[in-house]
């Protein structure tokens, strides 16, 4: 009886064991945990950020192109000035005395200039003395030609002062000009940012190189320059409204507009892999906020275009599959598709996976518009108020296939709250 036992004993074993396989094989795949995002209607905006230094509209070197000791400077750094105020002199006196000796040489010339008409007068009368008589038979023609050389010659004479005299007119000119220019005068209306040469110092101007005494800055005109991307640049127009905030004042925004772009591109580090191409943009402050100075770091938001009652959903719930995988793709059609059906394979369509009545994903291919740092703008294949999968990232991205049963989780950090409808949503590039 004891083998009966033990015959009894394994055919149930066996049962239980067949029982147990056919149950796990028949059950469902365990349910994928998720977070789940609602569709929704509203404002987006595409948003150009870029960050640069503020700086004044107009900044002006206040230099010379004489050389010469500062002798005189009656503004301090951060004085306000007016325009034509006199901001510092260069010691004038060898440029007085240059004015002086070109006077005198003007004198001097000018004097030749009176004495070679003298000549010319007196030469003139012999001429024609000598002319008068030729005709009455009374002098010969040599004297005649002697005359006329003479007169002749004093002519000579009497240009080449003319133009002596012109000269050193023109030097004067030159002196007084030279004169006038160690008077250093602001040409703008503004505030004195920085000061780099004290009284006694040497100025060493030239023509072919500036020495700055100061700067002078317009701070009632603020503007910030910034570096866009080839890419972003084609969304900016001038008058386009923007936001900036200071880096030293915070929880502070100030508005601004677009009114500069640059039309020709700066390239660094040309035909290496680290080549970078932008544009410069300078977005000007509408007005200068209290505190805010040249030099300070600031962060612009552009606002380039903005889109109302779009369907925005979550920028992560957006993925990419394989063409072929979907369960809309077409089916490989006769022989000579091939081509066309390897190039399908290798397509990768944008897809988003919405939650079905069964709590089951749905991949849904998708069309869309401009994207934000967290939002997306769908133009087709979602309807407001439809649920969609947006996270984990790992199964979104990879992991989620069209089918999977879905269990709903509540994201890190607690439910995510909805945001309403009409927000505006800031969206870099």
């Amino acid at each position: 009886m004891t083998w009966w036992k033990g015959l009894i004993a394994g055919l149930l074993l066996l049962a239980v064991v067949g029982i147990t396989v056919a149950g796990l094989r028949n059950r469902p795949p365990p349910a994928t945990e998720v977070q789940v995002a609602k569709v929704r209607k509203g404002s987006i905006s595409r948003v150009i950020i870029g960050a640069g230094k503020v700086e004044a509209s107009t900044t002006v070197k206040i230099s010379s192109n004489l050389s010469g000791d500062l002798v005189e400077r009656p503004v301090e750094l951060g004085d306000k000035v007016k325009k034509g105020q006199v901001l510092g002199r260069i010691d004038p006196r060898p440029y007085t005395a240059a004015v002086k000796q070109a006077q005198a040489s003007v004198s001097a010339a000018r004097a030749d200039t009176a004495n070679t008409q003298v000549d010319v007068d007196r030469t003139k009368l012999e001429l024609d003395r000598a002319e008068g008589l030729a005709k009455r038979g009374m002098s010969s023609g040599a004297e005649v030609d002697k005359a006329k050389s003479d007169y002749n010659g004093a002519l000579a004479r009497l240009g080449a002062t003319q133009q002596r005299y012109q000269g050193q007119v023109a030097a004067l000119e030159n002196a007084h000009t030279n004169l006038s220019r160690t008077t250093l005068a602001s040409p703008i209306e503004g505030t004195v940012i920085e000061i780099s040469r004290e009284i006694g110092e040497r100025v060493r101007g030239s023509d072919f190189s500036e020495d700055t005494v100061m700067t002078v800055a317009g701070l009632n005109s603020m503007e910030v320059k910034i570096e866009v991307g080839e890419h972003e640049v084609v969304h900016l127009r001038n008058g386009q409204r923007a936001e900036l905030a200071v880096d030293a004042l915070e929880g502070q925004t100030f508005e601004g507009q677009v009114v500069e772009i640059a039309q020709k591109a700066t390239i660094k580090n040309p035909g290496t892999e680290s080549e970078v191409t932008t544009f410069p943009v300078k977005v000007a402050l509408d007005s200068r906020p209290p505190g805010v100075l040249p030099g300070m770091s600031s962060e612009v938001r552009i606002t380039a275009e903005t889109h109302d009652g779009a369907i925005i959903v979550p920028i992560q719930a957006v993925t990419v599959r394989p063409d072929k995988s979907l369960p809309d793709s077409q089916p490989p059609g006769e022989v000579g598709t091939s081509l066309a059906a390897k190039k399908r394979s290798e397509t990768l369509a944008k897809i988003v996976f919405v939650v079905d009545g069964d709590n089951k994903a749905r991949a849904r291919r998708v069309r869309t518009g401009i994207a934000s740092d967290t939002d997306l703008e769908v133009l087709d294949g979602l309807k407001d108020g439809e649920r969609v999968v947006e996270g984990p990232f790992r199964t979104v991205s990879k992991e989620l296939k069209d089918g999977d049963p879905l269990k709903e989780n509540a994201p890190k950090g607690g439910p995510k709250a909805a945001e309403p409808a009409g927000t505006k949503t800031a969206v870099r590039g």
